[in-house]
């Protein structure tokens, strides 16, 4: 079986494609049997951990995406707080740092929720799920001088960055999901880390409803479906069977959301 590790099911734009409940059955029909849903700000964490609570095979994440905290209001955290505490929420995220545009929060602002966030996550016992864009040292820096916050583990999703930083993360204890980009004709330094990546510490994703893989690219929106994709791609890039392979993606995310069931 396939699992989704990082998707976005709560928005609207799979009104289109008949609505999320049908997004869900297509996933299952194609052997996808677990999805871990994951907020970006407090709103689309409450609709996670609603739908996980309405489908045995859904799970979530709740948290602040760095691009979202201009609605971030002060107890906010308090709020994300309550929802980690469900049964069904295997990780706090998606947090980090998003330096990509000029109008998204200000680089102290992202640092210092990003920061309290970790430090709620060590509160509650719960990994973390990590986005990083055009921020990879700084990214790096605060983790390691907050390595003691980080106990238990955490997932780069969507990595993008070099295979020499993916290193320099993995040496924190850090997990790595790949989805759509690892599929794209052009993406050899993403392709580049998906071969050298130990295979404890590979994970499977879609972000959907973005990036959409090959042979599917440009469709719009994205579905948890396609993650077969990716894991079959990532199978041959590695010189691996897809058999082994997807049972060595499920055991790591037991392995790091221990919630899983």
């Amino acid at each position: 079986m396939f699992i989704d590790v990082h998707c976005h099911l709560t928005g609207e734009e799979f009104l289109s494609v008949g609505g999320v409940e049908e997004v869900l059955r297509r996933a299952r029909e194609n052997g996808v049997d677990r999805v871990i849903c994951s907020g970006f700000d407090l709103d689309s964490s409450k609709l996670a951990k609603a739908l996980s609570e309405k489908h045995e095979d859904v799970y979530f994440c709740a948290g602040f995406h760095p691009s979202e905290l201009k609605k971030y209001r002060e107890g906010d955290l308090d709020e994300i707080r309550f929802l980690c505490e469900h049964e069904k929420c295997v990780a706090l995220g998606e947090i980090g740092l998003d330096y990509h545009f000029d109008d998204n929060p200000p680089r102290e602002v992202q640092r210092e929720l990003f920061i309290r966030q970790l430090q709620l996550a060590d509160e509650l016992g719960l990994p973390v799920v990590l986005h990083s864009r055009d921020a990879a040292q700084e990214t790096l820096q605060i983790l390691k001088e907050y390595n003691g916050l980080l106990k238990h583990s955490g997932l780069m999703h969507c990595y993008s960055y070099s295979p020499e930083m993916m290193t320099d993360f993995s040496a924190l204890g850090l997990f790595f999901s790949f989805g759509g980009p690892s599929t794209f004709k052009n993406a050899n330094k993403v392709k580049e880390c998906v071969q050298r990546i130990p295979a404890r510490l590979l994970l499977s994703e879609t972000d959907c409803p973005y990036l959409t893989p090959v042979p599917y690219r440009g469709v719009f929106p994205n579905e948890p479906k396609n993650v077969k994709y990716v894991v079959e791609n990532m199978a041959v890039l590695r010189n691996e069977n897809v058999e082994e392979l997807k049972k060595q993606i499920i055991e790591n995310a037991k392995k790091l959301f221990f919630k899983l069931k």
